[in-house]
């Protein structure tokens, strides 16, 4: 771990995070930060910021809140310095592969909708250049 501590207003300027989600995510047992200051301040660190980005990115595909806390656990899990017996690391894996494999297909349906809107905004900047007024010659 970075022995480099930030304050929240920096992690949410590096995450793009609001202070309020970031603190919501704490709430919820998602991120809890690696320090307090003197003065009681949340403290991160790269590792913390690592896992916001994770969840930043889970969001938007749909993933429930137990969804990112389950991967998150497997994640954890998988790099932790505990050796694990090999059942254990291959039933993380398979965790990891199905939410790989779920968020491989939110992509693609992310895409398909990405593709109509644009073909949409093109049929209307068309239909707008069509009836556009003459311009003076």
């Amino acid at each position: 771990m970075d022995g480099k501590h930030m304050q929240i207003g920096e992690v949410a300027a590096r995450t793009e995070l609001s202070l309020r989600t970031i603190r919501h995510y704490e709430e919820t047992g998602l991120v809890v930060p690696s320090a307090r200051s003197r003065g009681g301040f949340r403290l991160y660190t790269e590792t913390d910021v690592a896992r916001l980005m994770v969840i930043r990115r889970m969001k938007p595909l749909g993933f429930t809140l137990d969804q990112m806390r389950d991967l998150l656990d497997a994640i954890d899990r998988l790099d932790a310095d505990t050796p694990l017996r090999a059942d254990e690391r291959e039933a993380l894996l398979e965790r990891v592969r199905a939410y790989q494999q779920e968020a491989a297909e939110q992509v693609e349906k992310l895409r398909v909708q990405l593709s109509r809107a644009e073909d949409f905004e093109g049929t209307l900047r068309a239909r707008l250049e069509r009836n556009a007024p003459a311009s003076p010659a």
